[in-house]
């Protein structure tokens, strides 16, 4: 699956590389680290895409050198034009240059499109302390009864994998990792440009979650799972 990262596949069906989601995806990310008081003077992402995400931290944090790493041609093109003095990007595997491990290491919205991704999440453990993962919870009753969303995720995005929150959390824990904390975040409610059903589902989801998170995150789905570990 790696080819349609490499070649244009994944571009074709995805030109602006999910840019605009960047913005609240930094913002996710910031409250969780402002919640738990992390410090970090470097970090880097995997899988930084056009590299939106580092860049919005940057005006966040007062860190003193980020890289991000990208296997797409295509979106370290569109991440290389913007670099700063302080982000960086990388076409280049993690496994392959990072030999001084990072305060920090974001993996967002990655591990779902690895074929081997528990090897892959065992790997990127020494890479640095503290680590950000952020994992869509595909599997809910809404989208097994369905079927065609779980579908259209791995025609359209190449999602390989697919998650619960137990699951999702129990995978962590088996690759060797300490949760310090985590949260739901809530895509389909707070993200522009959703679908028709997204929109239709949006009160009811916004209503039942307010009364019960993990019971609407079952049944409902839309929402994807904010991890802090070490």
């Amino acid at each position: 699956m790696l080819e349609i990262y490499q070649n244009t596949t994944y571009a074709d069906h995805n030109p602006t590389w999910h840019e605009e989601d960047a913005p609240w995806k930094a913002k996710q990310i910031t409250n969780i680290l402002s919640k738990n008081k992390i410090r970090f003077d470097t970090l880097c992402e995997v899988g930084c895409g056009t590299g939106e995400i580092l860049l919005n931290l940057e005006r966040s944090f007062n860190f003193s050198h980020a890289v991000g790493y990208e296997v797409s041609p295509h979106a370290f093109q569109r991440a290389k034009a913007k670099e700063t003095a302080r982000t960086k990007f990388s076409l280049e595997n993690v496994f392959d240059v990072a030999t001084t491990p990072f305060d920090l290491m974001l993996v967002i919205d990655v591990i779902e499109h690895v074929e081997d991704y528990i090897g892959f999440m065992k790997q990127l453990r020494p890479l640095a302390r503290y680590k950000v993962f952020h994992i869509p919870l595909d599997l809910s009753v809404q989208s097994l009864f369905r079927e065609r969303p779980i579908m259209n995720l791995r025609k359209s995005v190449g999602h390989l994998h697919y998650f619960f929150k137990e699951s999702a959390l129990a995978t962590l824990k088996d690759c060797g990792y300490k949760i310090i904390d985590h949260t739901y975040t809530a895509g389909r409610l707070e993200l522009p440009n959703q679908a028709m059903s997204s929109r239709i589902m949006r009160l009811p989801r916004k209503a039942m979650f307010a009364l019960n998170q993990d019971f609407t995150v079952r049944v409902l789905g839309g929402f994807s799972l904010l991890v802090l570990a070490e």
